[in-house]
């Protein structure tokens, strides 16, 4: 296989590279044969531009000539245009044919000839001219039958006429060459064409029989494997998607269990929390109740006391009352001396205005007195009942109060049961925090093995499908190599 692929590697550019130095060559011949081909048809067209210069100096002297006539026969001086219109245009074929032989010598030779004896008709046209414009019809006349404007005419296309015989000679020549330039770039592109053919079919049959064959084999000895390995790794990707589903529904349950030893870790630690709160309000409440006893004891004493008071309090009342009625008498007695001064007032008349007015705000003084005096008495008669109602309700508080003292003693010894058993309860509740906390631990030691167990799992998968990926595109690539050789 090595050396298939060694050959492959040479003969492939080297074959490619031949046909394609065949056809630069090909190519460049042909663009030289081209040139020459192009070049030939230039020359023929400069051959017959050249030609058609040289007959347009002949006109060109020929119009001249027919405006000169003109002029000669009319006098008229428009019938000039043309021998104008033709001088002009004769230097200027002059010129321009000058340009185009100057690589042939003996050309620009006679063209110099036909130039200088164009020149010379144009002065005898001039000239005549002039004699005609003078009025002198006897030397006009002379000049006209001497034939010397003949003459140079004649010369002049005796020198066209040779200068075109060597174009037509030239042109023969130009034309030669052009035709063998065609054949030679005919035969190079077809004799080309035909080697290229003939070379690329000898190639392609070499290719095909030396490389494509083994490549071909080798495509499909690479399409079996692939499909074989496929096979396998089709296999290996079931197991190992189920494989990697038993160890996800695994670790899901271990973390399913690892929260639930968490949460009754949890639970625990906040039962034997609330254990130890509950024992510490026990042991509150049994202080409490002790507090409770020491108030109702407190209490009895302070009750006692109250009664003692109230009895002292109501002695006080009936003297209070009694301060009452006297003030109540005095007012009676106050306000019946306060009626005698008025009498004896009004008897003795102005001089006892003053004991009027005096004896009127006694007894004013002595009715709000004895107002006042009703008023504790009614106030002395209130407290009186307040207090008969206070010594019953105290009698009763007494009795309630030993009650009580009694209540308060049996709950402190039922906290006290309380107490130990909520003690026991808090030291059972630690025990099973801590047993879950380890429980936890454990789960959560399991469950990371689980997970790391599941990523090696999803990681074999991964390398399973990429490895079925890229079986799949050898397959592909080995389909497609057959199908292109």
């Amino acid at each position: 296989m090595s050396q298939n692929i060694i050959r492959l590697s040479k003969v492939v550019p080297f074959g490619f590279g031949s046909i394609f130095l065949l056809m630069i060559s090909i190519g460049f011949a042909s663009k030289l044969s081209m040139d020459k081909l192009a070049e030939a048809i230039e020359w023929q067209t400069h051959t017959y531009v050249v030609k058609t210069n040289l007959q347009s100096l002949e006109k060109n002297l020929v119009d001249a000539e027919t405006g000169q006539r003109g002029f000669i026969f009319t006098g008229k001086e428009e019938f000039l245009s043309p021998y104008k219109n033709g001088k002009i245009a004769f230097m200027k074929a002059a010129n321009d044919t000058k340009e185009l032989i100057k690589d042939n010598p003996e050309q620009v030779k006679n063209l110099e000839q036909v130039e200088k004896l164009g020149q010379q008709k144009l002065d005898e046209l001039a000239e005549t001219i002039s004699l005609k414009r003078a009025g002198k019809e006897p030397e006009l006349r002379a000049l006209v039958l001497s034939g010397k404007g003949k003459i140079f005419m004649d010369e002049i296309r005796e020198r066209i006429a040779k200068m075109l015989k060597v174009e037509d000679a030239l042109r023969v020549q130009r034309t030669k060459l052009a035709k063998q330039s065609e054949q030679l770039s005919a035969i190079i592109s077809i004799g080309g064409t035909v080697i290229a053919v003939v070379l690329g079919s000898f190639i392609v049959f070499f290719i095909s029989d030396k490389i494509v064959r083994p490549i071909n084999q080798v495509a499909n000895a690479i399409a079996t494997s692939s499909r074989q390995i496929a096979a396998t790794v089709e296999e290996q990707d079931h197991t190992a998607i189920q494989q990697s589903a038993a160890v996800n529904q695994t670790t899901i349950a271990m973390d399913e269990l690892g929260a639930s030893s968490r949460t009754s870790a949890q639970q625990a630690q906040a039962g034997a929390e609330s254990a130890r709160q509950a024992l510490k309000i026990a042991e509150g409440g049994t202080l409490a109740v002790e507090q409770n006893l020491e108030s109702m004891t407190i209490l009895k004493e302070k009750v006692g006391a109250i009664a003692k008071q109230i009895l002292r309090l109501s002695e006080q009342t009936n003297q209070i009352g009694n301060i009452s009625s006297v003030v109540t008498d005095l007012a009676n007695q106050t306000n019946m001396l306060a009626i005698n001064a008025s009498i004896e007032a009004v008897r003795a008349g102005e001089n006892g205005k003053g004991f009027s007015v005096l004896a009127t705000e006694i007894r004013k003084l002595a009715d709000i007195s004895k107002k006042s005096a009703e008023k504790i008495s009614n106030l002395v008669a209130d407290i009186n009942n307040a207090i008969d109602s206070t010594v019953t309700v105290t009698n009763e508080g007494t009795k309630t109060v030993e009650e009580g003292n009694k209540i308060s003693l049996k709950t402190a010894a039922a906290f006290s049961e309380v107490a130990k058993a909520v003690n026991n309860v808090v030291l059972n509740n630690q025990q099973i925090s801590l047993t879950a906390q380890q429980q936890a631990v454990a789960i959560q030691q399991v469950v990371d093995v689980m997970n790391s167990l599941n990523l090696s799992a999803k990681e074999t998968a991964s390398g399973i499908t990429q490895t079925k990926l890229g079986t799949q595109q050898l397959n592909d690539a080995a389909q497609s190599l057959n199908s292109i050789v």
